[in-house]
């Protein structure tokens, strides 16, 4: 893949001005050759993204935006890279940031109620999807020519899986004006209510044009978002107080839902029907980049066996885990690595019980000890000791439906080459029978008709 030669990328997108810069990408606009469609394409520096740590950042920005499809959110076409770069292409928003209109003032109330309208419609959708943003701030709200609003910037955002056993996230991220208070107590918090939080400080800048929380000491504007500390202009409605009392409450388990925002009368004032009609839909659907081996999950196989135990200890492969593992979104060519891996993936539309049963036959003939263990968790181990001691071996099953699944099979111990050896002469072509495809690689249906 060629890098960028003169003010064409890729054969694909002329290159126009640059629209933005940060510290670790530059933003330009681009145009796509064969459709003439005006795109954005954010320039990232994989050298700067390895040294700054940011590598499982751009992994989980970019899985979360192929996840998130709604109108009031930036769209992500495509990942491209380079030895030395990364390119996201991104829907072009041309009416630029909602701060720059706050900035000049407040707005009228129905011009508030509108943006608020599609930002709580595009939240919802998130967080249907297991999304949660965590840096929602009138700067990562941009608008497009249509005054339509679009939500932006999701390198913080996080998925629902990421939790501790407490179901609570525990990094405090974010703009500090627009966090919520349990966010910066470090106790752990509910994405969700976090985000409400943040939407409720946001449609109070849109309506009074300055910040509910604001003091020139940091450890003071903590105290009050801490204690809700904050008042309405004389020009809030009833309406607009009462609603803001309930988002804007400090503690998480009493604040309002985002089930509860959409029925508020105020709320409800002029909604585009479109919009919740959207959310609906797209709750009942599966996101287009979640299709994996769509074809053979549409056999109506019986699914008597897999209803067996060790089926249903099996752990639930999230949506997450999916779009991470498809071949469009495998991360892996972006980022160089000093060693091999100690870890591969395969699918397979085999029963749980009839893997099992393959890998323990493997197992057997290895000469490798077995045990299993809760949750779809195959232990192996070596009968003797190699260069880096005794050789271990962990098969985990992740049931993504009844007829379909994921193995990973990961070295737990011992030398690298001895269990890449063991991997590649032994176990791969032992598993053939049972095995759809291997990650980064095409399925056997379509390897054989080629």
């Amino acid at each position: 893949m060629a890098d960028q030669k003169g003010n064409i990328l890729m054969k694909k997108y002329e290159m126009g001005k640059m629209l933005g810069q940060g510290t670790f990408a530059k933003v330009y606009h681009a145009r796509n050759i064969q459709t003439s469609q005006s795109v954005a394409i954010k320039v990232t520096d994989k050298e700067k993204v390895l040294k700054g740590g940011l590598t499982d950042q751009i992994q989980r920005e970019i899985s979360v935006m192929k996840l998130v499809k709604h109108p009031n959110i930036v769209q992500m076409y495509e990942v491209m890279a380079t030895k030395t770069k990364i390119y996201f292409v991104l829907e072009h928003v041309k009416g630029g940031e909602l701060f720059n209109k706050v900035q000049r003032g407040r707005l009228k109330e129905d011009a508030a109620r509108k943006y608020f309208q599609q930002l709580i419609c595009a939240v919802d959708y998130c967080h249907s999807r297991g999304v949660y943003h965590r840096d929602l701030k009138p700067e990562n709200l941009l608008l497009d020519e249509d005054s339509n609003l679009k939500i932006s910037d999701f390198g913080l955002s996080t998925i629902s899986e990421c939790k501790r056993h407490d179901g609570l996230l525990h990094t405090s991220c974010g703009t500090p004006a627009y966090v919520a208070p349990e966010v910066i107590n470090r106790k752990g918090y509910d994405g969700a209510k976090a985000d409400i939080w943040s939407c409720g400080v946001i449609l109070f800048v849109l309506l009074a044009g300055y910040l509910p929380f604001q003091d020139k000491n940091l450890m003071t504007m903590y105290k009050k978002i801490g204690k809700a500390e904050f008042k309405c202009p004389s020009w809030f409605s009833t309406d607009i107080r009462r609603l803001l009392l309930r988002i804007l409450d400090p503690n998480p388990s009493t604040r309002v839902s985002i089930e509860k925002i959409m029925t508020h009368p105020w709320f409800r004032k002029g909604l585009d029907a479109k919009l919740l009609r959207y959310n609906l839909q797209a709750r009942d659907a599966i996101p287009v980049d979640l299709t994996v081996a769509a074809d053979s999950l549409s056999s109506s196989n019986s699914t008597s066996e897999c209803k067996q135990q060790e089926a249903k200890n099996l752990t639930n492969l999230n949506a997450f885990d999916i779009i991470s593992l498809s071949t469009g979104l495998d991360l892996s060519g972006l980022f160089e690595e000093s060693e091999k891996k100690s870890e591969s993936k395969f699918t397979s539309t085999n029963t749980a019980p009839m893997i099992v049963s393959k890998i323990e036959n493997i197992a057997k003939s290895l000469r490798l000890k077995l045990t299993k263990k809760d949750g779809g968790m195959l232990k192996m181990e070596g009968s003797r000791p190699g260069r880096k001691g005794v050789m271990g071996i962990d098969a985990e099953i992740f049931e993504v439906t009844p007829n379909f699944h994921l193995v990973e099979l990961k070295k737990t111990n011992g030398d690298t080459l001895e269990y890449q050896k063991v991997l590649n002469q032994d176990m791969r072509p032992a598993l053939k029978d049972i095995v759809w495809a291997w990650q980064g690689e095409q399925p056997r249906q379509q390897q054989q008709s080629c």
